[in-house]
């Protein structure tokens, strides 16, 4: 009996000792989220592979070509392709990402976008601090990053006249550069084709930008110019990150007008070369042949604009330089296929004008284009879709590696406007027509020039990539099926082929159908170590 109670003791010693090392081997902790079984490309442009990623909280805890463990969700990827959420380099969604209309980012949600940067080309909210917490207050759909816009921060100081600032004006814009960049701002923005970004001069952009280095942040910037002076606009550019010693970053890199198609190749060559010598450059791509702004920025020289619209009306009607300003906009026609390359996206005066050209409005009112324009300038203005640029051009700058892709929209409702398609289509046109469909670059690169490539040119240490300890901004989508279903003359429609879409670990796309989330918020750049 003895023996026997040795015997199951020994038993008992046994199992309580053997099972430790052998149940943590075999047992994991649990999950919320386990993805299984998909195609993992991971944001760096290295070759995808099968594996399972699972989620805790709002991060990705593991990556492995197999996890055994229990999750609160299990969804197969079986065929479908896992991938960093994408960052909207470029957005303009500054006004709708805080409007209760707007704020769930619909037509980016549905394109696989889970962070949006604003701010851009000189324009947005001056007081980062205030916009942050409106968006922390009530979410958005995206994560939001904001850069200082250098041209409604001149505005906000000293209106928007075209004269070079005073010493206490620029220290002023020093100050709430400043500040912005203390309250998380990633960077300063310029627009120098409007007004009055356009007004400042390069000194001027150096001064503001030597306070974003003192930050880590970026310059980026519209340039001065993208069609036959384009050379001369990358130039300008570069100089001012060398002299303030700051990354540059060109936005919607192209060359516009008949007459400077091949050009964008000659400025990539000539930020290669200052790469090369060290320099810090990237710049972005929407994977269109037309752009989209204003009627007057397309058309209207911007010494005519300065002081708003009211002001530019009262040009055009005083003879000391109403002929100046026509001679200019009839040479700005001819330009663009003597009008037929400039349609009309929104116009509220005539909305049956909307989705067509000058040559064909100018036709069936029986009026010259420049009345045309004339007309439209008088009665506020209109934006419009301007196809300028060269297919060919479009293809070869997306194979740069420093290239990113980026949307230059904003958060839309679908209504009776026509704006450009970019605004829903950008990254499944990207990654579906060009990639997938006519192999102009490897999903991989594809994959990587909207998420990685972005997560570096911004500094964004925690998004951008799959990897474990990153925030789950995650999209899944089928490869089968993703497409852009925007078209310039039916530009309202969602993208296709967004299975799944986790931003911050929340579900904003789920099958395939939006759920409404607001997980989005914004992301504050940490200030550097002193």
């Amino acid at each position: 009996m003895n023996l026997l109670r040795l015997q199951v003791s020994l038993c008992l010693l046994l199992l309580a000792l053997m099972p430790l090392r052998t149940l943590s081997a075999q047992e994991s902790a649990s999950y919320d989220l386990l993805l299984k079984g998909g195609t993992i490309i991971d944001g760096t442009g290295k070759a995808g592979f099968t594996g399972d990623l699972a989620i805790k909280d709002d991060r990705i805890v593991k990556i492995a070509p197999e996890i055994k463990a229990s999750a609160d969700q299990v969804i197969s990827c079986k065929g479908l392709t896992i991938a960093p959420g994408f960052i909207d380099l470029h957005n303009h969604s500054d006004r709708q990402i805080v409007s209760p209309l707007t704020r769930a980012n619909m037509n980016f949600i549905t394109q696989g976008c889970t962070t949006v940067v604003t701010g851009n080309c000189g324009s947005g909210p001056v007081d980062t601090g205030e916009y942050y917490r409106q968006i922390d207050s009530a979410g958005s759909g995206t994560n939001v990053m904001h850069l200082i816009p250098q041209g409604s921060l001149r505005d906000h100081v000293m209106g928007s006249g075209q004269r070079e600032p005073t010493e206490e004006e620029l220290k002023k814009m020093q100050e709430l550069a400043r500040r912005a960049m203390l309250d998380g701002a990633w960077g300063m923005s310029t627009g120098l084709i409007y007004v009055p970004s356009s007004y400042a001069d390069t000194d001027e952009l150096i001064t503001l930008a030597k306070i974003v280095a003192e930050y880590n942040g970026i310059y980026a910037s519209h340039i001065r110019n993208e069609s036959t002076e384009l050379l001369a606009a990358v130039n300008e550019a570069l100089k001012i990150g060398q002299q303030a010693k700051l990354p540059v970053h060109i936005s919607h890199f192209k060359s516009s007008g008949r007459d400077a198609w091949g050009l964008v190749l000659r400025a990539a060559a000539m930020i290669d070369e200052a790469r090369q010598q060290g320099q810090t450059v990237t710049a972005d791509q929407y994977p269109y042949i037309a752009s989209s702004t204003s009627l007057g920025a397309t058309l209207i020289p911007a010494w005519a604009r300065a002081g708003g619209n009211k002001e530019l009306v009262a040009r055009l009607e005083a003879p000391e330089t109403s002929e100046k300003i026509i001679k200019q906009i009839e040479k700005n026609i001819e330009k663009r296929e003597g009008g037929s390359a400039v349609r009309i996206a929104r116009y509220a005066d005539r909305p049956d004008w909307v989705g067509k050209n000058l040559q064909q409005i100018a036709d069936q009112e029986q009026k010259s284009i420049l009345e045309i324009v004339l007309k439209i300038t008088r009665h506020g203005g209109a934006s419009v879709v301007n196809f300028s640029m060269n297919e060919e051009d479009v293809r070869q700058i997306m194979k740069i590696d420093w290239v990113a892709t980026a949307s230059d929209g904003r958060a839309y409702l679908p209504g009776s406007d026509r704006p450009h398609p970019r605004n829903y289509g950008t990254f499944p046109r990207k990654l579906g027509y060009y990639s997938l469909q006519e192999k102009v670059i490897p999903l991989e690169k594809a994959v990587r020039s909207a998420s990685g490539l972005p997560a570096d040119i911004l500094g964004l240490t925690d998004r951008g990539y799959l990897k474990e300890g990153a925030f789950a901004d995650i999209v899944v989508f089928d490869p089968a099926k993703l497409i852009d279903q925007a078209t310039f003359d039916n530009p309202h429609q969602y993208s296709e082929g967004i299975r799944y879409l986790f931003v911050n670990g929340t579900p904003a796309i789920n099958g395939g159908f939006p759920t409404g989330s607001l997980a989005g918020k914004a992301l504050r750049r940490p200030q550097p170590e002193k």
